[in-house]
C-alpha cells in the first residue's frame, strides 16, 4: 500500500481482545495507523483535538456510550466516516446508530476480513469538498454564507426548507437519515413538521437539483431514509 493511500483510524473499543485484534489485522495486513481508546469520555475529548480519517465504535462504552459520541460528533460538524463495531443486533438499534450519524454498522461477533472489507470501501467513499467556505458534491454546490445553491454552475431557486435539507445533505454525504431524524435535526419545532413534508421536499429537491441521466443526488433507502450520494 502507498503511503498516501495509509489511513489514521481511531478505535473506541473497551474490550481488549477485540481492539488488539483490530488494531493487528488494520496495521498489519491493511497498513494503517490506528489508535485505540477503551473510554467513551476519553475518546470524545480526543475527537475534540485529533483528526482521523475513520473511526471504528463500539456502543457500549464507559462514561459515555457509542451513541452518545457518534451524535456529538456530527452535531459538532464532524464528517469523518463512523463504522459502528457493536453487540447491538435489533433493528431499532441499528436505525438509532445510523440516525445518530454513523456511516455503517457491524455487529459482533464478526469476521476481521469482513471489517477490513468495510473499513476499505468507507476509505474510497468521497466526502463532500468544502472549498473557500463552499460545499460541492458532484455537480451540487452549496454557499452557506450567502444560502445560495448551483448546479452545474447555473443559479438553482430553493425555498427556505428545500435550502436548510440540501445543506443538512451536503454537510453529512453518504450518511442515511431516517425521517424523523431529519425532521429533528432540520425541521425542528415547525408547524409542517411531518414525514409527509420531508417526502415532499425530497421529492422537490431532486427536480431542482437532478440531472437527467445521472444518477439522484438523494436517494431512499426504503424503509429506513434518505442520503446524499457522493458518487455518481
Amino acid at each position: 500500500m502507498d503511503v498516501l493511500d495509509m489511513a489514521k483510524i481511531f478505535l473506541l473499543e473497551d474490550d481488549p481482545e477485540i481492539s488488539d485484534n483490530v488494531k493487528d489485522w488494520l496495521e498489519d495486513s491493511e497498513k494503517h495507523i490506528v489508535e485505540v481508546s477503551g473510554d467513551g469520555r476519553e475518546g470524545l475529548e480526543h475527537l475534540r483535538f485529533y483528526n482521523y480519517d475513520l473511526i471504528i465504535l463500539d456502543w457500549d462504552l464507559p462514561q459515555v456510550n457509542g451513541l452518545q459520541i457518534c451524535s456529538e460528533f456530527r452535531n459538532r460538524g464532524g464528517n469523518t466516516p463512523i463504522l459502528f463495531l457493536t453487540g447491538k443486533r435489533e433493528v431499532m438499534n441499528k436505525e438509532a446508530g445510523f440516525d445518530a450519524g454513523a456511516d455503517d454498522y457491524l455487529t459482533k461477533p464478526f469476521n476481521v476480513r469482513e471489517l477490513a472489507a468495510r473499513v476499505r470501501a468507507l476509505l474510497r467513499r468521497p466526502p463532500s469538498v468544502m472549498k473557500g467556505g463552499i460545499l460541492q458534491c458532484r455537480h451540487v454546490s452549496v454557499d452557506p454564507s450567502s444560502a445560495t445553491v448551483t448546479c452545474d454552475g447555473a443559479l438553482v431557486k430553493l425555498n427556505a426548507k428545500e435550502y436548510s435539507l440540501i445543506e443538512f445533505f451536503m454537510r453529512h454525504p453518504g450518511q442515511l437519515f431516517s425521517a424523523e431524524a431529519l425532521l429533528d435535526r432540520v425541521w425542528k419545532s415547525d408547524s409542517d413538521s411531518t414525514t409527509e413534508a420531508i417526502t415532499t421536499t425530497v421529492k422537490r429537491l431532486r427536480r431542482k437539483v437532478d440531472i437527467e441521466g445521472r444518477n439522484s443526488l438523494i436517494t431512499t433507502v426504503h424503509g429506513l431514509g434518505y442520503r446524499l450520494e457522493d458518487k455518481d
